[in-house]
C-alpha cells in the first residue's frame, strides 16, 4: 500500500493544490510549466542580493502563463517606504498579485527603514495596495536570529492586524524532516490562542546531501537527524528522499492537532519535476484514503 492510500480525506484534498516556489530570476519558467498546472500559487524567492525589478518581471511572466504570483518582500531589503510602494504597486497592477508572502530577510545589514515583517504590514501599504492575503514565516526548529517566545508573540501582532484590515493572514512553515516538530510547533501556537491557518512547508523529494545544504543554510535543527539517518540507511548520498516520512506523521496524529492546517508548500530543491512526480503521485492514490479517528 503506499503511504497516500492511508492519508486521512482532510490531508489528502490539501495536498493536490500545494503551492511551490520559484527563484526570482524566473529562469524555471519553462520547467514549471511543463510539471505544474495552471492555477498554481507559486511564491517567488528573494535571497540577499537579489533585486526588485527580477521579481516583478517574473511575477508577470508567471501570471501571463496562468499562475498566481506569490513574492517574497524581505522587509531588511527595502531600501525606503517610496521603494516599497513602488514594489506594491507594481506587483498588483502589472502582475495581478494578491498574495504576499512577508519575510524578515537573512541579512545583518538593514537597508532602509524595515527592520522585521511587522514593520512592513505597519507601513499601510499593504492594504492600500489591494493585496488581499500576506502570508508570514513560521519556524518550528526555530531560527538562528529569532528567539521562540517573542517570535509567537509577533505572530499575534500579525493576527490582530489582519482582523484591523480584513487582510487574510497565513503562517507559511520552514520545512522540517520530521513531523515531531512541526506538531509541538502548532501545539504552541494554539496554547498561545495563535489561531492562524498554517500552509505546512515540504522539502520536495531530493539527495539527502542536497537537502542537508539547504537544512543547514536554512537553519533547520534536530530533524536533520532523519536525513543523516536516510544517509546510514543506504550507505550512499545519491538515494532521493521526499516528504513521505512528514506527511504520514500529520496523518497520525490526532485530528485537532492539525485542525489549523490550511495547505502545503513545496520547496523543490531536488527541481520541480522531481516534486511534481512526487505530487503526481500523491493526486492519483491506488485506493481511497482512509478518515482519521
Amino acid at each position: 500500500m503506499n503511504f497516500v492510500d492511508a492519508l486521512p480525506r482532510d490531508l489528502l484534498a490539501l495536498l493536490p493544490p500545494a503551492s511551490v516556489e520559484i527563484s526570482s530570476r524566473g529562469h524555471q519558467l519553462d520547467e514549471l510549466r511543463n510539471n505544474f498546472p495552471p492555477g498554481t500559487d507559486v511564491t517567488i524567492t528573494f535571497l540577499p542580493g537579489d533585486n526588485t525589478r527580477h521579481t516583478i518581471e517574473t511575477a508577470v511572466a508567471l501570471r501571463r502563463a496562468g499562475f498566481n504570483p506569490v513574492p517574497h518582500i524581505a522587509a531588511r531589503e527595502m531600501a525606503s517606504r517610496e521603494a516599497l510602494d513602488d514594489f506594491l504597486t507594481r506587483a498588483r497592477g502589472e502582475a495581478g498579485v494578491v498574495r504576499i508572502l512577508v519575510i524578515a530577510g537573512d541579512v545583518a545589514r538593514v537597508k532602509g527603514p524595515f527592520k522585521s515583517s511587522f514593520d512592513v504590514c505597519a507601513s499601510g501599504l499593504i492594504e492600500a495596495r489591494g493585496i488581499e492575503s500576506v502570508s508570514i514565516a513560521g519556524h518550528p526548529e526555530g531560527h538562528p536570529f529569532l528567539d521562540p517566545a517573542p517570535a509567537r508573540a509577533m505572530l499575534g501582532r500579525w493576527r490582530d492586524w489582519g482582523r484591523d484590515t480584513g487582510i487574510d493572514i497565513s503562517i507559511v512553515s520552514q520545512f522540517c524532516f520530521e513531523s515531531a516538530p512541526i506538531l509541538e510547533w502548532m501545539k504552541e501556537l494554539e496554547a498561545d490562542g495563535l489561531d492562524l491557518p498554517v500552509i505546512i512547508g515540504l522539502a520536495g523529494p531530493a539527495t539527502p546531501a542536497t537537502l542537508m545544504k539547504f537544512a543547514l543554510r536554512c537553519g533547520v535543527g534536530n530533524s536533520m537527524r532523519a536525513v543523516r539517518n536516510q544517509i546510514g540507511r543506504f550507505g550512499r548520498l545519491l538515494t532521493d528522499t521526499g516528504p513521505d516520512d512528514v506527511v504520514r506523521g500529520l496523518a497520525r496524529a490526532p485530528a485537532a492537532a492539525t485542525a489549523r492546517v490550511a495547505g502545503f508548500h513545496l520547496f523543490p530543491f531536488g527541481g520541480l519535476r522531481k516534486t511534481a512526480n512526487w505530487l503526481r503521485d500523491v493526486r492519483q492514490p491506488s485506493n481511497a484514503p482512509s478518515s482519521r479517528p
